[in-house]
């Protein structure tokens, strides 16, 4: 018998539903995710040879080293090649050469 049943054995009662594997987004979205999107978005346009100056005290209390994280993993997922340099008022963002 599959999975060990034996014949005329209950099934269990599930205390979860199921869903389908199709039905379910597959991408992550952190709770930095509008931020990181907004970031992102506005990188599209900056032409090559500058930066984004993100002002670290309008990130609502987001530290420097999980916004850079975040910035990198979407980007990464994006398929955006960027660098990134901070000080101790602001993050700086740009797109790296093809």
């Amino acid at each position: 018998m599959p999975n060990g049943l034996k014949a005329g054995a209950k099934q269990p009662v599930l205390k979860y539903r199921r869903v389908e594997l199709s039905s379910l987004r597959k991408g992550r979205r952190g709770k930095h995710h509008d931020i990181v999107e907004g970031i992102l978005g506005e990188l599209e346009g900056v032409q090559p040879g500058s930066a984004l100056e993100i002002p670290l005290a309008d990130m609502n209390g987001i530290g420097l080293a999980n916004l850079r994280s975040a910035v990198h993993r979407a980007s990464t997922s994006a398929g955006l090649s960027i660098e990134t340099l901070a000080d101790e008022k602001n993050f700086y963002v740009w797109k790296t050469p093809a």
